[in-house]
């Protein structure tokens, strides 16, 4: 508390109006909340079932600024619904499990550090993208792994994804050599 209220003094003007804003969207609805409310209406407008791929109202009429990128799960959410988002949170969970079972797997320490940072990278991009998408955490402008659009962002998670195949080939390699 002590940290937080010295930090505080020596912020600027306009990191003070950020955390105010994070903490309280409707306080600036025309300014720095609009992305986190027009996000919130988004995910629940979608309902059970979703608007249909291509007919939601926020994402199609461009209330949801960024809607390709950092709030492509506010997308997911009011198209495919809750049924949409939960398929993708289990996605994401099949695949940090698949990348922790490969880095338990690994033949050296080499290989099983370097999936845990990946699946660390992972997760850590997933927790950030969906937290700002519902309002936890403050928007960032950090992308949702293998599905907001963007060309080295996809290229850096294609990469990491072309490690871990590596890590388990070599794994099953050095099995099939014995």
């Amino acid at each position: 508390i002590i940290l937080a209220s010295i930090g505080w003094i020596f912020m600027a003007d306009y990191q003070k109006e950020r955390m105010a804003t994070f903490i309280s969207p409707s306080r600036d609805p025309q300014g720095s909340g609009y992305s986190v409310i027009q996000s919130k209406i988004a995910i629940g407008s979608g309902g059970l079932l979703g608007k249909g791929s291509g007919y939601g109202s926020q994402s199609q009429l461009n209330f949801l600024p960024e809607k390709h990128n950092d709030f492509i799960f506010s997308v997911i959410s009011e198209e495919l619904g809750l049924t949409g988002s939960l398929i993708v949170l289990f996605l994401f969970s099949v695949l940090f499990y698949r990348i922790r079972k490969i880095a338990l797997n690994a033949q050296d320490n080499f290989g099983y550090l370097l999936a845990s940072g990946i699946l660390i990278m992972y997760f850590i991009q997933f927790f950030v993208n969906v937290g700002m998408n519902v309002g936890v955490v403050p928007v960032t402008g950090i992308s949702l792994p293998l599905v907001s659009y963007g060309g080295s962002f996809l290229l850096t998670c294609f990469a990491g994804l072309g490690f871990l195949l590596n890590i388990h080939l070599e794994r099953e390699d050095i099995a099939n050599f014995k």
